[in-house]
């Protein structure tokens, strides 16, 4: 049994999806960002960073200590992780490990952290002249996404025609990329390589997790307060 730390947001999306691929039982813990709970000591001890999502895994294979539970925190890593216990969804030869390690870094470092600061500035930023905000991360998210379309010219996936954890990472914030504004018209590729995943059952029920937990309407100032005054909470 897999204890999952998790809130309906892109980086969790990815975990509830590998959990689903993979067919791993698991028991999810809702930690709702908008109250704080991310903050509880016992889930910092998990997430030392604050943030959503974690695993705790209660059977961890070897290399990992076997007699006692595992925890991991950060969406990639802990990817790799269930990649590495399962022997799924990650190539075994040397240099599609060392590719897939590859996309995985870009999309952490890239992809997500553009798209993410988009989404905020999009759907939360107070009132004012977002303008320039808008602009510079609309603009770096478009890169992102023609690096993936060159990436993906003739293959069906990240890494050709095997289905891994680079695709995963990336996929849900290629999701939101659209209803955040960005266009595909002049990405075939990334259009279709989109689909085709959102077409797999254990994608869909990945995101349909927790999804009446999605916030509906504009953030409360407490939740806001939460969520964006984050350096008063952990000075």
């Amino acid at each position: 049994m897999i204890d999952f730390y998790y809130w309906p947001t892109p980086n969790g999306w990815k975990i509830a999806i590998m959990l689903e691929e993979c067919g791993l039982a698991y028991r999810t813990h809702f930690v709702n960002i908008g109250k704080g709970e991310q903050f509880e000591p016992a889930f910092a001890a998990i997430s030392p960073n604050n943030r959503i999502p974690a695993i705790v895994d209660h059977a961890p294979a070897p290399p990992h200590m076997a007699d006692q539970p595992v925890s991991v925190f950060e969406s990639a890593a802990i990817l790799w992780y269930l990649a590495e216990k399962t022997g799924r969804f990650l190539p075994a030869d040397p240099l599609g490990r060392k590719e897939a390690m590859e996309w995985l870094f870009w999309q952490m470092a890239n992809l997500g952290p553009m798209a993410g600061q988009l989404s905020h500035f999009v759907n939360y930023a107070q009132a004012g002249d977002q303008t320039y905000a808008r602009e510079r991360y609309a603009n770096e998210v478009d890169r992102c996404l023609g690096i993936l379309e060159r990436r993906l010219e003739g293959r069906d996936y990240i890494l050709g025609e095997e289905y891994t954890i680079a695709d995963i990472a990336a996929w849900p914030w290629a999701l939101v990329a659209k209803p955040l504004g960005q266009s595909f018209d002049k990405l075939p590729n990334v259009s279709r390589w989109r689909q085709r995943i959102k077409e797999r059952p254990a994608v869909r029920r990945g995101v349909d997790l927790g999804k009446e937990s999605r916030p509906s309407g504009p953030l409360t100032d407490d939740a806001r307060r939460v969520l964006f005054n984050q350096a008063a909470r952990t000075s």
